[in-house]
């Protein structure tokens, strides 16, 4: 219970504390929005990193160095967890927003950095705007901002090697832009919090890229399957990574 107060601590009293930053990001923003954007998205890695310190949450890395960081990319991942976010967000080499379910747009300040940072919200009930919200992140790709959505479409609370049925929809930002899609294979983050609620436990999580995946490259049927091909292609890897955690 120790990790998880002071987690608590951590997370409210950075929402509390950062308000004048945000004012000052903003300033900021009016003479180099990409100075602003880049300051924003290395202070909320930091905050991540540090959270994950305090929770003893170590994380192996596997094909890192694949992950262009020259262009924008497309990340795809199982979901498990919310340290998900955590765990990857804190190695996005560059620019990246967030597909999040749209209750999150609800929280004070969170919610404020989360748009800061390009986060978008997405209403699942609402297809006209779900929609939008793809359309949105399909503009933000173009220009140059990497996006990550976990195509699940909720934290799967099952086998962690029975994933929920991809949503083709997730991967019209790639579709649509060319750019090449990361597959991101998350093991064993259930098991910082989740599996043990409200206790948050020191684990070991193994953290996966693929190369880089051109739609246009793929054969015929995974085109017209993508999301079955890339559930298919992360399920395999965490098989195979299950036995490092």
């Amino acid at each position: 219970m120790i990790r998880f107060l002071v987690i608590i601590i951590l997370v409210v009293g950075f929402l509390i504390l950062s308000i004048p930053i945000l004012f000052l990001e903003w300033l900021i923003g009016k003479w180099n929005p990409r100075f602003r954007d880049l300051s924003s998205l290395r202070i909320v890695q930091f905050m991540f990193k540090l959270i994950l310190k305090v929770a003893g949450t170590k994380v192996t890395v596997i094909g890192e160095e694949q992950v262009p960081t020259d262009t924008p990319v497309l990340y795809i991942g199982n979901h498990r967890s919310f340290f998900d976010i955590l765990v990857t967000y804190s190695r996005c080499p560059d620019l990246t927003g967030y597909v999040a379910k749209i209750s999150m747009e609800k929280i004070p300040l969170l919610s404020l950095w989360m748009k800061r940072l390009y986060c978008l919200f997405l209403d699942r009930e609402n297809i006209k705007e779900g929609l939008k919200t793809i359309l949105t992140g399909i503009d933000q790709i173009k220009r140059g901002i990497s996006m990550c959505i976990f195509p699940e479409g909720t934290r799967n609370k099952g086998d962690e090697l029975l994933l929920l049925p991809f949503k083709e929809g997730s991967f019209k930002m790639a579709e649509k832009t060319g750019c090449p899609i990361i597959l991101m294979s998350i093991n064993n983050t259930a098991e910082i919090f989740e599996n043990h609620f409200p206790k948050v436990k020191p684990c070991h999580v193994v953290l996966e890229y693929s190369a880089p995946i051109y739609p246009k490259e793929l054969s015929k049927e995974d085109r017209k399957f993508l999301g079955a091909y890339c559930e298919k292609r992360i399920m395999e890897t965490l098989k195979k990574n299950q036995t490092l955690v």
